[in-house]
Order: C-alpha cells, then structure tokens, then sequence
C-alpha cells in the first residue's frame, strides 16, 4: 500500500517504520518541515527516537505530503491538532486510521468523529513507542465499524512482533483509549505521594470501572474494556517509566504546575488535554466519573492530597 502517516513524532515515526518492515511505500509527513529535512539528512529522528533507522521511508513536510494517492492515511498527531489536520486533508477515498489517544478539547466528541468523507479506523492499546522502536513484542486493536476495511487494515499491519486484533467497537476503543491516560494522570500522582501499592491498585482498578460505566453509557461493549484498549492500555500507561501522563501526575504531586510538567515532559501529555473534555462528556451522559473529577480539580489547583481525601470519603457503595 501506499501510506502516508501524518505525525513525527515518537509513535508516528516507529509506525512509519513499522508499516515499511511489512513492505509498505510510506511517507511521513511533519508538520514542522525542519524535523522532515533531519530525518532525510540522518535517516533517524534526531528529536524523538534516534535509534529507530528510516531510512527506507521518505519525509516531507504535511504540506508537500502525496495525500491525494494514498491508499491509506495514518494520523499520530496531538489531540488538540487532531480536527485542524484532518480538515485539511484534500478530498479523497482512503481510510484515516487514527493512533490518537484523546478527545477533541473544543467539542467533546471523539475523534474519528472528525473525520469526514473518509472512512475512519483506530488503533490502540499498550504500544509505547519506545519499546516497540527496540523491536520488543506489542499487541494492539485496530477498531472499525466496516469490518471489511477493518480486517483490510489488521492485516496490513500485523506483524510477528506486533500482533493486531479487529474489534468493530470504535466508541469502546476511542473512549478506552482517552480515558486511561487521565486515569495515568491520577496514578502518577499516587506515585509522587508514595501512596503505596494498595492505593495505587485501587485507583486503577476504580478507574476501570468509571470507564467502563462512561463506555456503557455511550453506548459501547462492556468487554472492550477489558480488552487490549481498556485494561491493557490502562496497565501500561499507569505503570510504565515510559507513560507521560503517569510522570506528569507524579510531577504535579511533587509541586509542579500542569505547564511546568508538560514543559519537563517535553512532549504531548494527553491526559492533560483530555481530562476536561472527558469530565464535560460524563456530566453531558449524566454518569459520575469522581476520578476524572478529582484530576480535573487538580489540574485548577487543588492540592492532591485534597483530591486524594475528597475520593476516600465518598458515601459508601456497592463495587
């Protein structure tokens, strides 16, 4: 196929690198045209993983992109940036598959939701681009509602280290995949107050739980939170020293501010992004999200250990 793959970034690169392995002609197109000239000049990502080689995949600036004879778009770029990309993307047949993990932070709505005159499909699950650019093992769901197209793009992309599963739940999927980084957001801040394993286990496991009522309420099926995009990805992003949202929430409970931790992170923390938009679509579904909440206070500037109060002493309920 031919692929362009908008987004130079970590995980935009790695998959460019990916699909290549698999014999596909890709173009990653970057949207800042001096990260593109580096990468034709080194053959590497200087700025986010150097020691993934590209040199068989062409870079060029989103502007000079091939996007009208693509046979498939790959989109890994912020959530914030997500709708402005892909609005202006000429007209054209090829499927949009988005690796984003976010809503969009103006109307709420999940992303693939912007995607028009295109058919849409997502991957997710626990794919840390840094793992999987040092060829260690990674498994993800692709999610399509036109299983044809679906299985089209599961085999597309499947590898022996990189396993992919179809799943025609794309609500499930997108709101699985938005929903575990600002769940991360509170785990890292367990971290950062050394609240322990119990704690931290409890958070996680509760977050689940919110996202899975938040997904039934959107209409989604309850396994596909447990699932790869659900449970997998929650795991990994909770835990993992490579999780940007876990090291942001375990910042700001070491006294960062929201802006200082991004700017240490130096790189896109979706949860930070998200975490309004998510709390806004609970509220709208009328469903109770107090973990969301509680990272949404934190992030105006209630101090965690406030947070982390307020959620223990909540009515008692049934589990």
């Amino acid at each position: 196929m031919r692929v362009v793959v908008v987004g130079g970034g970590s995980w935009g690169s790695v998959f460019a690198a990916l699909l290549a392995e698999r014999g596909h002609e890709v173009v990653l197109a970057c949207r800042d045209p001096e990260q593109a000239r580096a990468i034709v000049a080194t053959g590497r990502n200087p700025r986010y993983v150097p020691d993934v080689d590209l040199s068989g995949i062409r870079a060029l600036s989103l502007a000079d992109a091939p996007l009208a004879e693509a046979e498939l778009v790959v989109v890994a770029v912020p959530s914030r940036a997500f709708g402005e990309v892909v609005r202006s993307f000429p007209p054209g047949e090829a499927p949009v598959l988005s690796l984003v993990k976010g809503l969009d932070p103006d109307t709420d709505e999940r992303l693939s939701c912007l995607v028009q005159g295109r058919p849409a499909a997502v991957l997710s699950g626990p794919n840390h681009a840094e793992e999987i650019g040092a060829g260690l093992p990674a498994a993800a769901v692709i999610a399509c509602v036109d299983e044809a197209l679906g299985l089209r793009l599961q085999h597309a992309v499947i590898s022996p280290r990189f396993r992919v599963y179809m799943n025609t739940d794309v609500v499930g999927v997108e709101l699985c995949a938005a929903a575990k980084n600002v769940i991360a957001i509170g785990a890292g801040a367990a971290d950062g107050l050394g609240m322990g394993d119990n704690g931290k286990a409890a958070l996680v496991t509760r977050g689940l739980a919110e996202m899975s009522r938040l997904g039934e309420a959107a209409g989604a099926r309850p396994e596909t939170f447990a699932g790869l995009a659900g449970m997998g990805d929650l795991i990994v992003t909770c835990w993992s020293r490579h999780s940007r949202n876990r090291r942001a929430g375990e910042l700001i409970a070491l006294g960062a501010s929201p802006d200082e931790a991004r700017a240490t992170i130096a790189m896109a923390v979706e949860g930070l992004t998200t975490a309004p938009a998510l709390r806004d679509l609970g509220r709208r579904l009328r469903i109770e999200l107090p973990i969301t909440e509680a990272v949404c206070r934190v992030l105006e500037g209630e101090r965690v250990r406030e947070a982390v109060g307020a959620l223990m002493e909540r009515p008692p309920t049934e589990e």
